[in-house]
């Protein structure tokens, strides 16, 4: 097993959250391509997207069927700019490379928003570290897992 999902799936299971890390046959780097291989809808994806917030790392989990719209982002955080991190910007605030950012799993915590839009799912999908692997979960366990804030990310 790969150290990043042996991280995630560490850090899941010492949250009490139940882990099933599922490895798909073919990287999912996109909400779409992740959504075909489990078979759900887009928006049952949670992208974590990480954003450089006024210099500091801010994970975004929003829906597959979202943008995140940066300006309101900016506003719920309080930062002046929010702008979409480079690869390396992400691989140093998570230890993870994009496509395969979990919501958990970092080397030190991030802060966190959390689409509401994702609650209209009983069960969602996150990445679990790598670009081809998954774990099923749920909006209010996001939440709870990642202390994150449910927030209107995006459109």
């Amino acid at each position: 097993m790969h150290a990043n999902v042996e991280r995630v799936t560490k850090v899941l299971r010492d949250a009490g959250a139940a882990v099933e890390i599922v490895e798909l046959p073919e990287p999912a780097p996109t909400a779409q391509a992740a959504a075909e291989q489990v078979g759900c809808e887009v928006g049952a994806i949670a992208n974590s997207l990480v954003f450089d917030a006024d210099g500091a790392p801010l994970l975004v989990l929003t829906s597959g069927a979202h943008r995140v719209d940066t300006a309101r982002v900016a506003a719920l955080v309080g930062a002046a700019k929010v702008k979409r991190a480079t690869p390396d910007f992400v691989r140093a605030a998570t230890g993870q490379t994009i496509g395969g950012v979990a919501p958990v799993g970092h080397p030190a915590p991030i802060r966190t928003l959390v689409d509401v839009w994702l609650d209209r799912y009983d069960e969602v999908w996150a990445a679990g570290g790598i670009v081809h692997t998954v774990f099923p979960t749920s909006y209010k366990e996001l939440l709870r897992v990642t202390g994150g804030t449910p927030a209107e990310v995006g459109d």
